[in-house]
């Protein structure tokens, strides 16, 4: 059965705008309806790294801030930290970033919370039992809370084509190591010059994988290594290397794998937005974004994550390529992200999404 995806243009006048109409999505789509009095409701936002500009407006979220108020829900505003180097990859630097970018209280009228706490590390191990992870590690903040919802913004993505919905959920809350699961199939290795054989690496291997060597630097038992990424993400000092490496499809499926994690402790009580404007042709985690591919479009919601991103996804590959972007000449009916990264099926994580439970990519289109 096809599920509902509600969806308001970019049109505004002086009689409604375009946080009005958020507004209304956010009733007529039935997110108000999973909040109910004294709720902990987790709103999932990209707080944008710093030099980013295309990240969704904090104005936006302070009017759904206020509607989760009105029903007595107790709203906090989250997100996990980043594996790679960059403003967020710890939450002092997160906060300090996101604050920077026009999340204050006195803007969003919300705390902001860094669901895997100070350094990554306060993550919940979540059993899902799927193709590839019996177990994900989720920040912990999130699963507290009594209902969840993610605000995403639909822009491209060099590993999965496109991020949305399901990125955002997935790969957003997973642990720093979670995240360094998601990303790479090949153990990590240890850079002998870079360290300096302090031995924080040993303490956070679960699987006993390290071992000290010749002047105390360390060096990994691959017999052992599990690939948790611990390691990875505790040397202070860079020396054991993050690995990218992996193939499309198969981070794509991981992803959709922690979405899973995340949204089974929410069954009910969960609920999208998608923002489809200043859709860049990299992530929100580059520190800049690149001119728009196509014109803005408009915001759309649902209950259903996989049909709200396949219909964020149809909508932009009906426009036309804008002139001065990189899809400058690209004809509308074509496939956007596959023009931006070829070697990249973005379907494949829907379709693996949908054979998981996460939902249907059948869907029906309601203008509001």
């Amino acid at each position: 059965m096809a599920s509902k995806v509600y969806f308001a243009d970019t049109r505004a006048s002086v009689k409604q705008n375009l946080i009005d109409k958020l507004q209304k999505l956010y009733l007529v789509s039935g997110i108000k309806d999973i909040v109910t009095p004294k709720d902990l409701v987790a709103v999932k936002v990209h707080f944008g790294e710093r030099g980013n500009t295309a990240y969704i407006r904090p104005q936006f979220v302070r009017r759904l801030v206020d509607k989760i108020k009105e029903r007595g829900g107790k709203p906090f505003l989250t997100d996990a930290n980043t594996l790679y180097v960059g403003s967020r990859s710890n939450a002092v630097d997160h906060l300090q970033t996101a604050i920077e970018n026009g999340w204050g209280y006195s803007v969003v009228n919300a705390p902001l919370v860094i669901a895997d706490g100070l350094t990554g590390k306060e993550y919940t191990n979540v059993e899902i039992n799927l193709k590839h992870f019996k177990e994900v590690k989720i920040g912990a903040g999130v699963l507290h809370a009594d209902a969840f919802i993610a605000i995403s913004h639909l822009k491209g993505h060099e590993l999965t084509g496109y991020g949305g919905s399901l990125k955002n959920i997935g790969m957003g809350l997973g642990s720093r190591s979670g995240k360094q699961m998601m990303h790479s199939d090949v153990r990590p290795s240890i850079d002998l010059e870079k360290c300096t054989g302090c031995s924080k690496c040993h303490k956070w291997c679960p699987g006993e994988a390290i071992a000290a060597g010749e002047g105390n630097k360390s060096f990994i038992l691959e017999e052992h290594c599990i690939g948790c990424g611990e390691c990875t993400v505790s040397c202070p000092f860079g020396a054991i290397a993050v690995n990218w490496k992996t193939e499309p499809d198969v981070i794509q499926e991981k992803i959709a794998e922690y979405t899973f994690g995340v949204l089974k402790q929410f069954s009910g009580k969960c609920g999208f937005i998608t923002f489809v404007n200043n859709i860049s042709p990299e992530c929100d985690c580059c520190g800049w974004n690149d001119a728009p591919i196509v014109r803005d479009i408009g915001i759309l919601a649902s209950l259903d994550p996989v049909a709200l991103d396949q219909a964020c996804i149809d909508l932009i590959n009906q426009e036309h390529g804008l002139p001065g972007s990189r899809l400058e000449g690209q004809p509308g009916g074509s496939d956007k992200f596959k023009a931006l990264w070829p070697h990249v099926n973005c379907q494949r994580g829907l379709e693996y999404a949908e054979t998981i439970g996460l939902g249907t990519r059948e869907y029906e289109l309601i203008k509001i």
